[in-house]
């Protein structure tokens, strides 16, 4: 089962390395199932005990498990995601005109009980941490940074560091800087704004990791499956479809997890028609996922 990672050893997890199998391949032209939504229609941006916060263009809000609303505060653009930490919730938002910085919207931090803006602040991508304390961060504009807040807003630290965020009793990052060549690495934060690189990555955009049982990250990099443990190890699982980097710009990948079964999708686009969906090749793998022995 898919879960945060934690740093160090779990008690009684087995030694060695992940392994997978492919079961199934194939290649077909794209459809709509090809570009399925990160979140489904209705479905809570967060979700904590018995509450749920939900977002709409202009609003966001808490209901309970009854479906009674909490509360209901309104932002200035479209949520598009959350994190609850003790009492906490952080909202990102993308803002409902162009920016200097896309659609960047603010991100909010709310107090979980009635809503109230504790304060507002800057930032794409959020984790929630221990304490009511979160992560957020943003690239761009030589911006490549993670800041850490406390429940009150006030900034904790930061790192030269950027990506999907991999939350446990430590702090790693699969880091997108959306370069080429790229110098995106696995890292780990330490306090004092240190940042421990592990493994060099090849894909500048990599998509959203899995994290498995024992905390290992599972990354499509440029079509290669590979898996990095805790210790920042590195192995690489499949060479599925590698790409090189100067054409990794045609290709977005996606990993999902049913179970012991493992789809993987590269949606490649067209070399002269990349603004034609009905030009797009999906290529896919359902792989079986072996555990440590």
């Amino acid at each position: 089962m898919v879960r945060p990672e934690e740093n160090g050893r779990t008690p009684g997890a087995a030694s060695g390395a992940w392994r997978v199998t492919v079961l199934k391949q194939e290649r077909r032209k794209a459809g709509p199932q090809a570009y399925e939504p990160s979140r489904r229609q209705g479905e809570p941006l967060a979700r904590r005990e018995d509450l749920r916060v939900h977002g709409t263009a202009g609003k966001i809000s808490c209901i309970d498990a009854s479906g009674h609303t909490r509360w209901t505060t309104p932002c200035s653009g479209v949520p598009n995601a959350a994190h609850i930490s003790r009492g906490r919730v952080l909202v990102t938002t993308d803002s409902l005109a162009y920016t200097p910085w896309g659609n960047l919207g603010p991100a909010l931090l709310l107090d979980l009980a009635d809503g109230t803006l504790i304060t507002e602040l800057r930032g794409e991508r959020g984790a929630a941490l221990g304490g009511g304390r979160f992560l957020l961060g943003l690239e761009g504009y030589d911006v490549f940074d993670t800041w850490e807040y406390d429940r009150d807003g006030t900034l904790v630290d930061s790192w030269r560091s950027y990506g999907h965020y991999v939350i446990g009793t430590g702090i790693r990052v699969v880091e997108t800087d959306r370069n080429l060549p790229t110098r995106s690495h696995v890292v780990r934060l330490l306090p004092g704004g240190t940042v421990e690189r592990g493994p060099l990555l090849t894909d500048p955009l990599t998509p959203r990791p899995l994290v498995l049982s024992d905390g290992t990250i599972l990354i499509l990099d440029s079509g290669v499956l590979r898996a990095v443990g805790r210790r920042l190890e590195d192995t690489v699982l499949a060479e599925l479809l590698p790409v090189a980097p100067e054409e990794m710009w045609r290709y977005s990948g996606r990993l999902h997890r049913a179970g012991d079964k493992l789809r993987v999708s590269l949606t490649e686009r067209h070399p002269d028609r990349p603004d034609r969906p009905d030009k797009h090749t999906v290529h896919s793998w359902t792989l079986v996922l072996h555990p440590p022995r």
